[in-house]
């Protein structure tokens, strides 16, 4: 397979997950919106979101197509009531193993993101930090991008280590990286055009 070939299974397979995500958020928040709970379930999102950020084993049971849909849904069951997640959300993302779109969970987690954000006239803001930030950081860089934009913003904080420091804020299509990383990178790449 030529590296064309694979690059447009690549591309094809994101556009996929990403349509079945936006499918099954955009019914997740319908539902919501028609029986008032969208604050509710917004909670409980973040919840399940907060646990694939904090589990390997979990970010690998959801992405793997090694495990059963029986397998999925069970231990999804399992992590969820122990994490006291129940009713709409909880049987929803049982239903996402179900019907074997886990896969499509952290994308669902977005879109539904994006769907409230529009719906309260915001933007939402995806920031990864090489460590957790504090609700006082979260707020400066909150009004830092509010003034910017002109708009109000949620803010979607992710944390990786490896970005050594620095932050990486994506706006829509835009992105401002002042990761360390980053810089190592750009330094590293001028030194060898100089040597």
């Amino acid at each position: 397979m030529s590296g064309a070939d694979r690059e447009k299974r690549v591309t094809d397979r994101s556009s996929s997950v990403s349509g079945v995500s936006e499918r099954y958020a955009s019914a997740l928040f319908e539902l919501a919106k028609s029986e008032g709970r969208l604050e509710t379930i917004e909670g409980d999102m973040k919840r399940v979101g907060a646990l694939l950020d904090e589990s390997a084993d979990l970010r690998r049971l959801v992405a793997s197509p090694v495990f059963s849909a029986a397998d999925q849904e069970r231990a999804i069951a399992a992590v969820l009531a122990r994490a006291e997640i129940a009713g709409l959300v909880a049987n929803f993302v049982r239903l996402v193993a179900h019907n074997r779109r886990l896969f499509a969970l952290p994308g669902i987690l977005k879109a539904f993101q994006e769907l409230l954000a529009r719906e309260r006239g915001e933007t939402v803001a995806a920031v990864t930090s090489a460590h957790p930030l504090s609700e006082a950081q979260k707020s400066e860089l909150k009004a830092a991008i509010r003034e910017r934009l002109g708009k109000n913003v949620t803010l979607e904080a992710r944390v990786d280590p490896g970005i050594l420091g620095g932050l990486i804020v994506k706006v829509g299509s835009r992105m401002i990286d002042t990761s360390l990383r980053t810089k190592l990178m750009t330094m590293k790449t001028h030194l060898k055009e100089v040597g």
